[in-house]
């Protein structure tokens, strides 16, 4: 399973993606399943960026959008149960799906040790998630 943007897919809050060649090399010789918790909770592409402050999702513009990160949360592990992924690939630092790091909830590019919201329910329910920054050549 692989955070869609990685796959080249413009699903990012900017409405472009985070196309990774490592990903797409292991797309094309295993199946992998796209997800993007983000448009899997409702929330439109592009979409005012988000970070996690206080443990609440918050969009820079003031708006909580926590229930929706959660709620694409919930649907990737749906999926995730459903499909028994070997291994979780996700993007780094975001707010759904770093799963070392995110940034800190300032919007100033500060970055805090910490899983995102998607990151941390998969991990939680015993899946094996990595940040695409520690993907092996």
């Amino acid at each position: 399973m692989v955070s869609a943007c990685l796959a080249g897919e413009n699903c990012k809050y900017d409405g472009g993606n985070n196309r990774n060649e490592k990903v797409l090399r292991l797309m094309a010789e295993n199946d992998v399943i796209r997800v993007c918790p983000e448009q899997l909770g409702g929330l439109p592409t592009p979409r005012v960026p988000s970070e996690i402050r206080e443990g609440i999702v918050t969009a820079r513009d003031g708006r909580i959008v926590d229930r929706e990160f959660r709620a694409g949360a919930q649907r990737c592990l749906e999926i995730a149960l459903r499909e028994r992924p070997d291994l979780i690939i996700l993007q780094s630092r975001s707010p759904s799906c770093g799963v070392k790091q995110r940034y800190d909830g300032t919007f100033s590019g500060t970055l805090t040790y910490g899983a995102g919201v998607t990151a941390e329910l998969l991990m939680e329910n015993g899946f094996r998630c990595i940040d695409v920054e520690d993907l092996q050549p």
